[in-house]
């Protein structure tokens, strides 16, 4: 159960129900009463805006609306009183049993607790990562295979049907700069002094083994050929090697995708001209001039005639060309065509996980999406800040394999897969993350990774120690949950429960915003919590988890603390991060 949506529903029952009594007008809209706990817990346990947002349009002053609605709200099962309180809020508070009995729903779900139908197996496309094949993921890259994947994992938590999606930008002129590069590195191979690859080429030494290969299969077959010839097969081979790098690289980080799509096999197979026959149909193409770009010259600016999209009609700033000088299409025009292929594949709605250089591209696509879908399909890009990688506070030095950044690969042997993914989740998406990796290894509170996961391995040390205590079988979580939870009345170990039974609307909030990150915030304060009911059990005997002499009492708190254990553990899961049993 998620209590605050089982609440805001009684709520909007009883609205409908003075509704039909004739002491509020019918037709009430209800869609923006909230229930959710209130921002001081002394306050109460439940919080509903329903004073607030529905007197307006009941022709009533929020005080007055929230008099009527106090004493129904009072007497709904398990409320044991309810205050109206500032401009229309009404906060709510709850038997403690009622919080017992999602101690029980706890350790009957396990580690699926949390898990919603909110979705209702809508189906979503999560676009994430889709770096250029022309090297290894960085750091950077890490952040956005990491948000995509776990958004994606949250999704199916809160009950939709996802698709992970790579999308393989195998066309244009830095593909064609790789395979030069690819070519520079074969003559090498081959005994030909080049020197260092020229300016706009790709330094890295990972293409050292990839000519290599060559260079052994073919000989010299390519060496004094033009260029109009080797091109071809030296972009394919190096697109090939390229995109094994990155599934390696994406493998060691725990991502799977269930579908990789090739924008040059997309415009071969004619999905460019499809869509944007599509869009003449409806009079959004056209040939016209653009006024010259904010903050650029006009004598920097030479007008000329350019294929236009009507993207204004659809809240973009400016039209946007789709053809280049050269006759072929922008990006702008095979990225219309992929996402207009991503619909006809029946996903409707679609999400972009994309570097934060990507900016100018969330109004012109969401434009797109909507004129290429008839409006029925939607589209969120989210937009990842720079990683800023640090070791003890100094920057970290670029990788020689790379040539140009510090590959993700790196940094995952260096911490290991689980702390990348969990540190790169402490941030809102679009801010800036700062990677220490002597920090994230840290045993402190500050470093959140430990913090949750030392969490899990104490309570695994209890129940370790329980079982001198206990017969196996009673401590299995059936035989937990029917221990007597009244025994938990001490205000930390109920204020504990509360937030564990606040996962669901975690989950559900969090995956309808597309904010993955929200989970780590919980996760550290679920594991403040227990921490501080720790330390107060140090303090003071009575509160440890284990009293020997009561083995009842001790059942429940046993009880409590492998509740924990299931939540965190279904948090983790969330972000793909194993739950630890012991600290190293």
């Amino acid at each position: 159960m998620n209590p605050y949506r089982h609440f805001r529903d009684s709520v909007v029952g009883v609205v409908e129900g003075l509704a039909a009594e004739g002491a509020l007008p019918t037709g009430l809209d209800t869609a923006r009463i909230t229930a959710d706990a209130p921002p001081d817990r002394d306050l109460g346990d439940i919080s509903t805006n329903a004073a607030m947002v529905l007197a307006k349009p009941a022709g009533m002053n929020p005080k007055d609306l929230a008099a009527l609605l106090v004493p129904r709200l009072e007497g709904l099962d398990h409320v044991t009183g309810a205050v109206a309180a500032g401009p229309g809020f009404i906060n709510l508070r709850l038997e403690d049993a009622f919080w017992h009995g999602r101690l029980a729903e706890i350790l009957a779900a396990g580690p699926a607790y949390g898990a919603s139908n909110l979705g209702g197996a809508e189906a979503v496309n999560v676009e994430f990562t889709s770096a250029n094949p022309t090297g290894p993921l960085h750091v950077g890259h890490g952040r956005g295979a990491v948000v995509g994947d776990a958004l994606a994992s949250l999704l199916e938590k809160a009950g939709y049907k996802v698709t992970r999606e790579y999308y393989i930008n195998d066309s244009g002129a830095q593909v064609e700069a790789l395979a030069r590069s690819l070519h520079l590195r074969y003559a090498q191979a081959l005994g030909s002094d080049g020197g260092d690859p020229p300016e706009g080429f790709y330094p890295g030494e990972y293409l050292i083994p990839v000519a290599e290969a060559l260079a052994e299969r073919d000989g010299d077959k390519w060496l004094d050929l033009p260029e109009d010839e080797w091109l071809e097969p030296f972009r394919q081979a190096a697109v090939e090697a390229m995109m094994d790098l990155i599934r390696e690289d994406l493998d060691a980080l725990g991502v799977r995708f269930d579908v990789f799509t090739s924008e040059r096999a997309l415009a071969d197979d004619g999905a460019v001209e499809r869509a944007l026959e599509r869009l003449e149909a409806r009079d959004l193409i056209y040939t016209g001039v653009l006024e010259p770009p904010k903050g650029k010259a006009s004598g920097d600016w030479e007008p000329r005639p350019q294929t236009l999209f009507r993207s204004t009609g659809f809240g973009d700033d400016v039209d946007r060309p789709i053809r280049k000088s050269d006759g072929s299409w922008t990006y702008f025009a095979t990225d219309m065509a992929y996402h207009l292929d991503k619909y006809r594949r029946g996903c409707k709605s679609m999400i972009d996980v994309l570097g934060v250089d990507h900016g100018g591209y969330v109004k012109r696509m969401t434009a797109a999406v909507k004129a290429l879908t008839d409006g029925e399909g939607s589209l969120d890009i989210k937009l990842c800040a720079m990683v800023n990688l640090m070791d003890g506070g100094k920057p970290v030095k670029m990788s020689k394999r790379a040539g140009t950044f510090v590959t993700l690969g790196d940094v995952i042997d260096k911490v290991g897969k689980d702390v990348v993914r969990f540190i790169m989740l402490t941030r809102k998406n679009d801010q800036p993350l700062d990677f220490d990796l002597a920090q994230v290894t840290e045993k402190t509170r500050d470093n959140m990774v430990f913090y949750v996961q030392y969490a899990h391995a104490r309570v695994c040390s209890v129940m370790r120690h329980a079982a001198e205590m206990f017969e196996p079988g009673e401590l299995a979580p059936e035989a937990l949950a029917r221990a007597d939870a009244s025994r938990l009345t001490d205000s930390a170990e109920l204020d504990l429960i509360k937030a564990m039974a606040g996962w669901p609307q975690v989950v559900e909030a969090a995956a309808e915003a597309h904010e993955p990150h929200r989970v780590a915030y919980y996760l550290a304060d679920l594991a403040a919590r227990f921490h501080a009911l720790w330390n107060k059990g140090t303090d003071d005997a009575a509160l440890r988890f284990i009293v020997a002499g009561d083995r009842q009492l001790t059942a429940a708190r046993l009880a409590l603390i492998q509740g924990l254990a299931f939540v965190i553990a279904s948090g983790l899961d969330v972000f793909g991060v194993t739950p630890v049993e012991e600290m190293r």
